[in-house]
């Protein structure tokens, strides 16, 4: 399912305006959307009631970095063209987008890992984490920025980095630096606000 799959999206979205609005909206922000999800979730994660899902979102974070940095080193490697510039006639480009690299995807790696790593932790927030994920993919695909391929491929690294993590021992360690780091925030926390207010059992 190569420039067919793409064309066929494309062609939806193209002809469904009520589809299109929402996908190209989702499209712009689902960066800063996951980067504030997971930013947010540390920042209100106070206290050891909470820890597991601190832990849950620097898993996410860590898994998305090197789901990234993977998929930075593949493109580097192997570069293919993205479809709306191999098949400018086939598919219509909703708005501008750099001509890099289209393999891997980099938002399906990022937001597959975040989804998997929090998959693991806290099940449904992962499975409503992966179905964002997977709406993110098609809308690369409709948007005719990614081949199908090239978002299977992301969430396959994504998912294998997020795996790499849960492994015992580097589980461990991103746990510890989960608890260091929120163990500093906590104490910024307790300095800052004027009465400390224990989220702890």
């Amino acid at each position: 399912m190569g420039i067919s799959g793409v064309h066929t999206l494309n062609q939806l979205l193209l002809h469904n305006g009520w589809l299109e609005e929402p996908i190209l909206g989702y499209d712009s922000i689902a960066e800063w959307l996951y980067l504030g999800l997971l930013l947010f979730v540390i920042a209100i994660a106070i206290g050891s009631r909470w820890i597991s899902w601190r832990r849950a979102a620097v898993a996410a974070g860590l898994s998305a970095a090197l789901g990234l940095a993977v998929g930075k080193i593949i493109s580097e490697l192997y570069y293919r063209a993205r479809p709306f510039v191999a098949h400018p006639r086939l598919v219509h480009l909703f708005e501008p987008h750099a001509a890099d690299a289209s393999f891997p995807s980099d938002h399906a790696t990022a937001a597959f890992a975040i989804a998997v790593a929090i998959l693991l932790r806290k099940r449904l927030a992962g499975l409503i984490v992966l179905l964002f994920a997977a709406i993110l993919g098609f809308a690369r695909v409709a948007l005719g920025f990614h081949y199908p391929t090239d978002v299977i491929g992301g969430a396959a690294i994504g998912t294998a980095a997020a795996l790499l993590l849960w492994v015992p021992p580097l589980r461990r360690a991103v746990d510890r630096i989960s608890d260091f780091a929120g163990g500093l925030w906590d104490r910024i926390l307790a300095r800052l606000l004027p009465r400390r207010i224990d989220l702890g059992v």
